[in-house]
């Protein structure tokens, strides 16, 4: 019996692992798989009960379930937390500043994490709070893997209505999508006093496995602790942390990343 059950959690753990490059029917999970396909339609039966997958009424192809998408993202959002604090800590340690780990929510940007400086004078503290996406830094480097189409939906305003921020920002979608095309084709975004006057930001996306924008590094700081030339350093600094983030986040150790 132990056997039995041992082997009905292989086949369950084989048919998810099918699914997850995407939908099928009974019949190609049972040839990707290599078992029969009335145990197979078995195995899929019980997962779509428990709500691991789900099943077109119409094309009859089964297809990654809200149960397993729901568990993905916790894990997701609890490795994240993890792995980001050294990263940010390492990159405090090497540009002097504040750094902060930011997520896409909703139409705006939030703070999640946050390592700190001892200096008297920082930026706004920012954890837990929402801000705007066209003239942040974070914001904008979040933006990096959505389609236009999908800024355009985000960014959505009142007829005749502006953006947020200062003069410096784009205050329009034509505006923010022509920066983002920008700021995409070279990895990182750099908001020079466009959110509130004398104060800048650099930021560069952090990717899941599946090279998904998940999350943004910036570091922020007054305009006179970092003029331009002291820029590019930041920058270089910003990047790769995100480049490190992003590797843990993969499963590569910190010794690697």
């Amino acid at each position: 019996m132990a056997s039995e059950n041992l082997s009905s959690v292989h086949r369950a753990l084989d048919v998810l692992r099918v699914l997850g490059q995407g939908p099928m029917g009974v019949q190609e999970v049972a040839q990707a798989v290599g078992r029969e396909k009335t145990q197979v339609s078995r195995t899929l039966k019980v997962l779509a009960q428990e709500g691991f997958l789900e099943r077109d009424p119409r094309g009859l192809r089964y297809r990654i379930g809200w149960q397993l998408l729901a568990l993905a993202a916790s894990a997701g959002e609890d490795r994240l937390q993890h792995e980001a604090p050294p990263v940010l800590r390492e990159l405090v340690h090497q540009v002097g500043e504040p750094a902060y780990l930011t997520v896409l929510s909703g139409h705006g940007v939030v703070t999640v994490l946050t390592e700190r400086t001892s200096r008297a004078l920082q930026a706004h503290e920012w954890v837990g709070r929402t801000s705007p996406l066209n003239c942040t830094s974070a914001g904008r480097a979040l933006l990096f893997g959505l389609p236009d189409e999908q800024v355009e939906t985000l960014l959505v305003t009142g007829e005749g209505a502006r953006l947020p921020g200062t003069d410096a920002a784009p205050r329009d979608v034509p505006a923010l999508l022509e920066r983002l095309r920008t700021e995409r084709a070279r990895g990182y975004a750099v908001a020079a006093e466009e959110m509130e006057p004398g104060l800048i930001a650099v930021a560069a996306p952090v990717h899941d496995h599946r090279g998904d924008v998940i999350a943004a590094l910036n570091v922020s700081a007054p305009v006179f602790r970092l003029p331009p030339d002291a820029v590019p350093r930041v920058v270089d600094a910003v990047v790769a942390a995100a480049h490190r983030l992003s590797a843990r986040l993969n499963g590569a150790g910190p010794e690697t990343a």
